[in-house]
């Protein structure tokens, strides 16, 4: 997609939520890509969007005034450790696959976490799954495991492999977060 494509990345709404539902929801029921096995609500989103979003990038993709994709980051670990490490997740809607959204969402997305403070991102793609495994290798991630029959859905064990993108971030460094990069 062209600078002239019409899609625009933007921050997250809490706005976004219902479409975001509307995207989501087809992984969780048609897939296994998601370990969800019903949708959350449009309020249970809002709630993580309120939560993650303090600290965390949220990106959307609109093309023609409709999301067509989103990406955001939350916290890797609960242990006041790994404040410098987060997992990120994208998803884009059915149907507009192949029109290079995914790149044109972490594109800023990663540029908002290694300014925030982030060291290490960490993204987590139920196997197989070439599509993902190819965006988050072009995206600079390499793998690093397998968590072997992980998860159950759709009446087959899932493996979920893990691949790590290194930002390049200072030895002793300060809380991360988006206030810090002032975002």
């Amino acid at each position: 997609m062209g600078k002239d494509s019409g899609l625009l990345v933007r921050s997250v709404q809490l706005a976004d939520a219902a479409a975001i539902r509307a995207i989501y929801a087809h992984f969780v029921r048609e897939t296994a890509v998601s370990f969800d096995v019903d949708p959350p609500s449009v309020e249970e989103l809002e709630a993580r969007i309120e939560a993650y979003a303090r600290t965390y990038p949220w990106l959307v993709a609109e093309l023609e005034n409709e999301i067509v994709g989103y990406a955001y980051a939350s916290p890797h670990r609960a242990r006041p450790s790994y404040l410098w490490s987060a997992d990120v997740t994208i998803y884009v809607r059915p149907g507009s696959e192949g029109l290079g959204i995914g790149r044109r969402l972490y594109r800023p997305l990663l540029a908002q976490l290694e300014a925030s403070g982030f060291a290490s991102l960490f993204a987590g793609i139920t196997l197989p799954n070439a599509a993902s495994v190819g965006l988050h290798e072009a995206m600079g991630f390499t793998p690093i495991g397998v968590y072997r029959q992980v998860g159950f859905k759709h009446g087959a064990w899932r493996d979920v492999g893990w691949w790590q993108r290194q930002l390049p971030n200072p030895c002793a460094p300060e809380e991360p977060g988006l206030k810090r990069a002032g975002i």
